[in-house]
């Protein structure tokens, strides 16, 4: 008994040395410092204890469709061509179903052709083909949409990732918001500053090179009259930016090719530059080199022509082709933060759809110190009343149950610091609650025994029950909770993962402590009595 007894006593020892360390020291070496710096680098403080920046965002995955079709028409049209099929137009005839193309003017001689086209794989996979009179109907199948939009949210999830870790931001949140919804989640514990972010995810929309078709006009109607008053389905009508290089007024309006020569995707890497004629800011960028060989054969038949880069759906700059353009260009018409902004968005990619905000919050420090210290008031306060109230119903084995209390306690913040975990406010009320859980579970215990003791019992017998009996409860109540603060954590978000995060950790620890180690106590108490000397409880 005394060699098994010393066994579980180092056990303990060994545990509370463990988590301790992991408390101070996370996974990694010893460091020197305060206990607070200690505490504070091992330990995570979430957005509501640090103070941040939240945001809600919403991804227009419609426009990735949108883009998506366009260059498909732009592919089925050459498709066609090289199959023989003359005379056709391929166009998405209602600018609000951007999930649809129409094939029209298909000659009976080439209905065969244009079929067997339709049907190749690169088209039947994603759309679902129809026959209309003298042509067909491709309609986007609700599967491939579908994987598309869930492709664009991950995709622009990722960007924004890359983008924020500029800031240098440690433990970041930037996740999927809500289901179905297409919105994503940012928080950034340390950043108060809500234009910083905004400035380093701010490219709302994919950066795209046009060709320029027509312009610039004072007005979109006037920009529609350049083309007789009717608007091509392969054309779009463009508004200026305010730093548009045209001749004339920034608000003039552009008459551009709907399919983008390069976009985001394409561009490989980008710096910003100054003029060395001017001094004015510029971005030079270089493309893929599969862009780059597209680009080039674009700009090789098109000299003379005009191109437009669009951002945030608005012409940027507007430039004339002098000569050939192979991998390589400039951004004309930034200011010194458009150049470095626009250089960063390029080099980490561009979003494959717009965003549009739909909540800014931010978080300032000292309510974040506030909430801490009301926080830690509420657990010590809670903390110390239960002790309390065991020592006095419990007399002498409530020095038992505290005893075990205070080692969850050790144990869960020892969990959060090995793991890196992030404590929020919420994630305080979880330590609060997995106190009155380990209290529950003692008390079950005790009760236990007291009931075998006034059933005649031997202390020893009495305690050995005891703990038989109420282990199947305690593993009852612990496991249901720790399925919920699962479903919590799966399907929660920021401070609701962060509850589940110390509930769970804490209920494995009571269960560790509440039968483990309060058994250890008790049976080292009757070690020490003599045969058949009464407990305390």
């Amino acid at each position: 008994m005394q060699k098994k007894l010393a066994g579980r006593t180092g056990i303990i020892v060994a545990t509370l040395v463990i988590f301790t360390y992991f408390i101070f020291f996370g996974s990694g070496l010893p460091k020197k410092g305060s206990v607070k710096q200690l505490l504070t680098n091992s330990i995570h403080l979430g957005l509501d204890l640090k103070g941040g920046t939240h945001l809600v965002l919403q991804v227009h995955v419609a426009e990735a469709v949108a883009a998506q079709t366009d260059s498909d028409v732009a592919r089925l049209q050459v498709d066609l061509a090289k199959a023989g099929v003359t005379g056709v137009q391929v166009a998405k005839l209602d600018p609000t179903k951007v999930d649809i193309i129409n094939v029209a003017n298909v000659t009976p001689a080439d209905t065969s052709k244009a079929r067997g086209v339709l049907n190749g794989t690169s088209y039947s996979s994603t759309y679902d083909v129809a026959s209309v009179p003298n042509g067909y109907t491709l309609t986007m199948k609700q599967q491939s949409r579908k994987e598309m939009e869930s492709t664009v949210l991950q995709t622009s999830i990722e960007t924004i990732r890359q983008r924020v870790d500029s800031l240098g931001v440690a433990e970041p949140v930037i996740q999927q918001y809500g289901l179905g919804d297409n919105q994503i989640l940012i928080e950034l514990p340390g950043i108060s500053n809500a234009d910083e972010v905004h400035n380093a995810i701010q490219s709302t929309a994919r950066l795209e090179i046009h060709e320029v078709v027509a312009g610039p006009a004072a007005t979109e109607a006037d920009a529609l009259q350049t083309l007789g008053g009717s608007l091509p389905p392969d054309d779009m009508i463009v508004k200026g930016a305010n730093s548009v290089t045209a001749a004339g007024n920034s608000d003039m309006f552009y008459v551009l090719k709907r399919v983008a020569i390069v976009s985001g995707t394409d561009f490989r890497g980008a710096q910003p530059v100054r003029d060395p004629n001017t001094g004015q800011s510029q971005t030079s960028f270089n493309l893929t080199s599969g862009a780059g060989e597209r680009f080039y054969e674009f700009t090789s038949a098109n000299v003379g022509k005009g191109i437009a880069v669009v951002l945030e759906n608005r012409v940027r700059s507007v430039a004339s082709i002098k000569s050939a353009i192979h991998d390589s260009g400039v951004i004309e018409g930034l200011s010194e933060d458009e150049a470095k902004n626009l250089s960063l968005m390029l080099r980490t990619g561009s979003l494959p759809a717009s965003i549009s905000y739909l909540d800014t919050l931010t978080v300032g420090p000292s309510l974040g110190a506030a909430s801490i210290t009301h926080g830690v008031y509420a657990a010590v306060a809670g903390m110390l009343a239960v002790m309390f109230f065991m020592l006095l119903y419990y007399r002498g084995a409530g020095i038992n149950a505290d005893l075990a209390l205070v080692l969850n306690l050790v144990i869960l913040l020892g969990f959060m610091g090995l793991t890196g975990s992030t404590l929020t406010l919420p994630g305080i009320a979880g330590v609060i609650l997995t106190i009155g859980m380990g209290v529950d579970s003692n008390v079950l215990i005790f009760e236990r025994i007291r009931e075998e003791l006034h059933l005649g019992r031997t202390p020893s017998a009495a305690v050995q029950n005891g703990f038989a009996h109420a282990w199947v409860t305690i593993i009852d109540t612990h496991v249901t909770t720790i399925v919920s603060a699962a479903i919590l954590f799966l399907f929660g978000t920021g401070p609701v993962r962060g509850f589940a995060v110390t509930l769970t950790f804490g209920l494995l620890a009571n269960i560790f402590t509440a039968v483990f180690v309060s058994r250890t106590i008790f049976d080292a108490i009757l070690n020490r009595k003599q045969r058949g000397e009464a407990l305390s409880i």
